[in-house]
């Protein structure tokens, strides 16, 4: 069992870091990681050298235990890729020609613009009609492969989906599943086997690991028969004379095409290897007291809405969108980090028609005139403290009951 010591982050002393869903501070166990190989550094599958050899295996071990993390099946192909965004793009190159592509209005950019005229089914008021919906969809005769592709957790809400369910009748239907698990895998355990994912894609960056790496792990036979999105050395397993004789790899090889991203997929790993090593159920159970703090502590500042999907009660990840009556939310983030040291995001997450539609559905519930055009989102992690969620707490009570005018002014002053 890991200690306290083991899941420590980076960070900068004295500032509260309420922005994890958009990216998580670096564990220190990774970059130390990263420090302990930087001696070693070399090319990967490019050399007999002592170098070389140890860089190779590293990268492979990496590869074995992140489709560890995430209960791979021993047929499933683990590829490195640069984010979920990148991934969930290669997937989608990958698809068989006239795949049918299932997923629903909430999700983020990167499981809406991907796909070439998917099936968008309506954003869910619960997890029930979201299982009801997509078997209502899939009880159609497309003709074609399906592919069904949704969240795992929303990064405007925080809302955990019904993936198991979702997996069966995706199944029971002939289709195949697809998760981002970008902001779930973080906080819940998964497993690919049991709960039935075809396809699985997360960035590092959000799993306390640095930028720049991502993996699509899943099924081997769709992303073996596609010519490689992008296409060079490491890819191949022959080149021949003539332009068009090119025999493709067969394997993650296949999609890596150039020198791998070492030192991100060792730092992901070693994510991986300290969170596997831990009490997950302990985390998620204490992430559980602080998000409950947190909503508890918003709930009770006049003109500010939480947004959401599903109940009040739905099951859901430290996640907090929420709307301010009348003022903008990008002035009052800035104040939050030029006065308070407190990071939080604004805006629209990459999630614009959802985040649009909760907006209005928030200022609707409150009783408002207007809706506001953008939101605050509050996100919790491995770091995180009840004194940093009392922070933003009286924080945003101290600023949200101050004059409009002085608010204006502060901010001006500010910049």
């Amino acid at each position: 069992m890991v200690s306290s010591t083991d899941l420590s982050l980076l960070g900068i002393p004295g500032f509260v870091n309420l922005d994890y869903a958009a990216t998580a501070p670096c564990l220190k166990a990774a970059a130390d990681a990263v420090n302990e190989l930087l001696p070693w550094y070399g090319s990967i599958h490019r050399g007999a050298g002592a170098l070389s050899q140890r860089c190779t295996r590293e990268y492979e071990q990496a590869r074995q235990t992140i489709g560890d993390f995430v209960g791979a099946r021993a047929e499933d192909h683990v590829i490195f890729t640069r984010n979920t965004t990148d991934a969930l793009n290669l997937l989608a190159h990958c698809l068989p020609r006239g795949t049918t592509v299932i997923t629903f209005g909430g999700e983020h950019h990167a499981n809406l613009l991907p796909w070439h005229y998917p099936v968008r089914l309506p954003v869910p008021s619960s997890p029930g009609e979201a299982i009801r919906s997509l078997g209502q969809a899939l009880a159609v005769n497309f003709q074609t492969d399906v592919l069904v592709s949704v969240t795992g957790a929303s990064n405007v809400t925080g809302e955990i989906w019904p993936i198991a369910e979702l997996a069966q009748i995706a199944h029971r239907h002939g289709a195949r599943i697809a998760v981002d698990a970008a902001q779930l895998a973080p906080h819940v355990p998964i497993d690919l086997s049991a709960l039935g994912i075809d396809y699985l894609a997360l960035s590092g960056h959000k799993l306390y690991a640095p930028f720049g790496t991502g993996v699509l792990v899943g099924r081997s036979d769709w992303l073996d028969a596609a010519v490689p999105l992008t296409k060079g050395g490491g890819a191949t397993a022959r080149v021949g004379d003539a332009t068009h004789d090119v025999r493709w790899a067969t394997g993650p090889a296949r999609h890596e095409a150039g020198t791998p991203n070492l030192l991100g997929a060792v730092a992901l790993a070693k994510v991986c290897a300290t969170l596997d090593a831990a009490d997950r159920q302990a985390l998620f159970d204490r992430e559980q007291r602080l998000l409950a703090r947190l909503r508890e502590g918003l709930s009770e500042i006049a003109g500010l809405e939480e947004l959401r999907m599903f109940g009040r009660d739905a099951r859901r990840i430290g996640v907090v969108s929420f709307a301010v009556k009348g003022r903008d939310s990008a002035q009052i983030a800035e104040i939050l980090g030029q006065k308070y040291q407190i990071g939080v995001r604004d805006g629209l997450f990459c999630a614009h028609p959802l985040a649009r539609r909760l907006l209005g559905e928030a200022s609707v519930r409150a009783g408002w005139e207007g809706v506001p055009a953008t939101a605050l989102r509050a996100s919790i992690g491995l770091g995180t403290t009840e004194a940093d969620v009392d922070a933003l707490i009286h924080a945003l009570a101290a600023e949200l009951n101050a004059p409009h005018d002085a608010l204006l002014l502060e901010s001006a002053l500010s910049r």
